[in-house]
């Protein structure tokens, strides 16, 4: 056989005093046995960087796994999901009762064990088996999530993640070292535990995991969902497909979130002095939609509701305020009027006719709505957009009239028992079809801006949805094979020599994991319609 450099061989061990991870070669994320040829454009990744981030954590990941099956084997280890950037996981060996302390015992175990494997600092390599080898090796360990995927595939080869005896089938690049993976701690919470890693900010140092009530409350209930439906990961998504049950499955999953909405609902009509109900949540997270479908249930529980949105209140381009290059920031509360929109509030609730405010956004400027509106002495204003939780927006009211909603598509179905599908991808893919076929926008371009969105909403958006009076979950744990189709087809148009290569070819990469579904059976008031278009509601 030819001998070859590797590109970990080509690379310095460190940058910064930071272990290299692996790389972007030409635009695409790595591993460092990678061959390096052909005079690549290389650049090393630490975890300070984002994607050497994903490899530090889900190199912890596998290597969890390992742990907990050397442990006790038959044992139940799941990544659940994440937590800011810690990542909640449960592990349920198989003698464990319900006591909450034989669980924090089982992790203090399995922390202990991670720490020895750390510390022997062994090899975690990546290596090609015949299918048929590959699933009879998956099958010994009891690896039963990634066979359910390989049941819906038939390469010739597939590529195992390698630690000892341990094998898992490989879904991204991994750390080639146990020993560089040294900073990190397990937090025992709600019957499983919590893996905190330094985020690339920090990259030395763990921070302090935020307030975790408002989530497990969201997990716990959906995972009762989980448990109803028998749809947790995408290998039996797709098995639904397969058995022609999908149509099923997507109007279950459909009224549940409907029932979920109705909930909602019934809080805000119990405290009888509300009158304005804000709801927001970060891009593609199916604000217009809830909003609409929210207004619809509070009708049913006898409430009269005007829809308006912090959009129509944008000040436009000539006075939005810029960033610091210059460029026009969109994702600023100070992009809203909220001058205008208090006073609209105000004449409002005092029953007085309004000429709504209206934002043109081909020609990025508002105008006044030509006929007044008037809020009946029993309505309630819902008002919806990504700052409708700021409290400066609605300072002039007191808290007592206020209903706070924050939504976001927590997406709780997983790939399998090591690898999630991360909420901001969920919400990615949503806007990358949304964006092409009704904003005209190409895959370059939304890439291009998505990270100044992501970078607002960790600004004006989450700090304030612990101040939430419910939280709604918008994730469909259907939506995946139905975009499948439309996205990628979009993740295709981005060339190798395009700077967002490296993301599309990663979201390919999770695509490429599910079986493509027909959007006929997706309901005509399906927050999904937002994203492909058909939607029976009026926007």
């Amino acid at each position: 056989m030819a001998e070859y450099v590797t590109i970990g061989e080509a690379l310095p061990a460190q940058v910064d005093g930071l272990d290299v991870l692996g790389a972007v070669c030409n635009n695409m994320v790595v591993s460092l046995a990678m061959p390096y040829f052909a005079d690549p454009e290389v650049r090393p990744l630490t975890r300070a960087d984002d994607y050497g981030f994903e490899i530090y954590r889900s190199s912890l990941v596998f290597l969890l796994a390992k742990c907990a099956e050397e442990l006790a084997h038959g044992s139940e280890f799941r990544v659940r999901q994440s937590i800011s950037q810690a990542l909640y996981c449960t592990w349920t060996p198989p003698a464990r009762g319900s006591s909450s302390a034989k669980a924090t015992g089982d992790i203090a175990r399995l922390s202990a064990a991670l720490k020895d494997l750390v510390r022997a600092d062994v090899p975690i390599t990546a290596q090609p088996a015949p299918y048929k080898n590959a699933v009879e090796v998956l099958g010994k360990l009891g690896r039963v999530d990634e066979l359910n995927l390989l049941r819906h595939r038939n390469p010739p080869a597939v590529l195992l993640s390698c630690c000892g005896d341990f094998r898992a089938l490989n879904q991204t690049p991994l750390a080639p070292r146990t020993g560089m993976l040294d900073l990190w701690e397990l937090i025992p919470a709600d019957g499983g535990f919590i893996l905190n890693v330094p985020p690339p900010e920090t990259p030395c140092k763990l921070r302090r995991v935020p307030a975790t009530a408002p989530f497990f409350k969201i997990f716990r209930h959906q995972a009762e969902h989980r448990r109803m439906t028998g749809v947790e990961t995408l290998g039996d998504l797709n098995q639904a497909i397969l058995e022609k049950r999908f149509d099923v499955f997507v109007r279950t999953v459909e009224a549940m979130q409907t029932k979920d909405l109705a909930q909602i609902a019934d809080k805000i009509a119990a405290r009888g002095e509300v009158r304005l109900v804000l709801l927001a949540g970060p891009s593609s997270a199916g604000k217009t939609t809830t909003a609409h479908r929210l207004c619809t249930q509070l009708r049913v529980v006898g409430l009269r509701p005007l829809l308006l949105s912090t959009d129509d209140y944008f000040v436009g381009d000539a006075r939005n305020p810029r960033d610091a290059e210059g460029n026009l920031d969109y994702e600023t509360v100070k992009a809203v009027d909220d001058v205008r929109l208090a006073a609209d509030l105000e004449e409002l609730f005092a029953g007085k006719p309004v000429h709504l405010r209206k934002f043109d956004f081909l020609k990025h400027d508002g105008y006044d709505a030509k006929e007044t509106t008037r809020l009946p002495s029993d309505g309630v204003v819902v008002l919806e957009g990504i700052h409708a939780l700021n409290p400066s927006l609605t300072a002039a009211l007191p808290d007592n009239v206020k209903f706070r909603v924050y939504l976001n598509a927590l997406t709780q179905l997983v790939v399998d028992s090591c690898n999630r599908i991360s909420t901001t991808d969920t919400r990615l893919l949503r806007r990358l079809v949304r964006d092409f076929h009704f904003r005209g926008m190409s895959p370059l371009n939304t890439f291009r801006l998505w990270p100044n969105v992501v970078a607002g909403e960790r600004k004006w958006i989450y700090p304030y949805q612990a101040k939430a009076d419910a939280v709604f979950n918008s994730a469909l744990d259907y939506e995946l094979a139905v975009l499948k189709p439309f996205a990628s087809e979009l993740l295709n148009q981005v060339k190798p020599w395009d700077a967002a290569f490296a993301e599309a070819r990663r979201l390919s990469g999770i695509l490429h994991n599910v079986s493509p579904a027909p959007a006929d059976c997706v309901p005509g008031d399906s927050i999904l319609r937002e994203t492909i278009g058909g939607s029976q509601l009026t926007y």
